[in-house]
């Protein structure tokens, strides 16, 4: 069986590529295989570079197991809320590289990284939860909280609000964009400029700064694995 999540490396970098299926949707099998992509970078203390396929990032959780069960979301979307606890914990440079759409959890994974570059497009990126019935999970709003320009906090946590990349910028959810057939070349040249940065001192102050994000993440997280999703039709 194919991967669902590639891994290639160079010089100082990984770069891990989520490929699964027409919306590159984050199963359990496919954080199971970034965990074990990024626990090769971390020994091997590589920046890490994540992206997916042409045209997008990820539409966001599998709806198969989201609609499995209201245990097995949660299940789920906790798993997910702890993979974005590790990348915004994590030692090294993590950069995203957005290949178009970046919806539900693809928008939390550029919510999750270091530096985010986007590709110019008919895209959408944001928060849909609430739009799609979701009462958004206490660990989404922390991570966006944390994240995200305040005066777009609420109008994408609570609106289910959409960007274009240009307008995704102004929001937070990306640093850059360039155009597609240059994606993976910026990502890599930042990947490059982030590998002179002293490891220590990066991974120290990266902490310092997170310290009180990473905390409310923590604790919301626990809190999700207690309550029940809500979901509304």
């Amino acid at each position: 069986m194919d991967k669902l999540v590639q891994v290639t490396t160079d010089e100082n970098y990984a770069i891990i590529k989520i490929a699964n299926g027409k919306v590159n949707a984050i199963s359990h099998e496919v954080i199971d295989e970034l965990n074990a992509c990024l626990d090769t970078a971390e020994k091997e203390e590589r920046v890490v570079i994540i992206t997916g396929q042409n045209g997008i990032l990820s539409g966001g959780f599998d709806l198969k197991v989201m609609t499995k069960s209201a245990d097995a979301a949660k299940e789920l979307v906790t798993k997910g809320s702890q993979l974005s606890h590790r990348l915004l914990s994590f030692p090294t440079p993590v950069i995203m590289a957005c290949n178009g759409h970046a919806v539900a959890k693809g928008a939390f994974l550029l919510l999750s990284a270091d530096y985010r570059i986007g590709t110019v497009g008919e895209y959408k990126i944001g928060l849909n939860e609430v739009m799609i019935g979701m009462t958004m999970h206490n660990a989404g709003i922390e991570i966006a909280r944390g994240k995200l320009s305040p005066v777009y906090f609420e109008r994408s946590v609570s609106n289910a609000e959409m960007y274009n990349p240009e307008e995704a910028i102004t929001a937070g959810f990306l640093d850059k964009i360039v155009p597609e057939r240059h994606l993976l070349g910026t990502a890599t040249k930042v990947a490059q400029l982030f590998g002179k940065l002293n490891k220590n001192a990066h991974k120290n102050t990266k902490l310092k700064v997170r310290k009180e994000l990473l905390e409310r993440l923590a604790q919301a997280i626990k809190e999700d694995s207690e309550q029940e999703l809500s979901f509304n039709s």
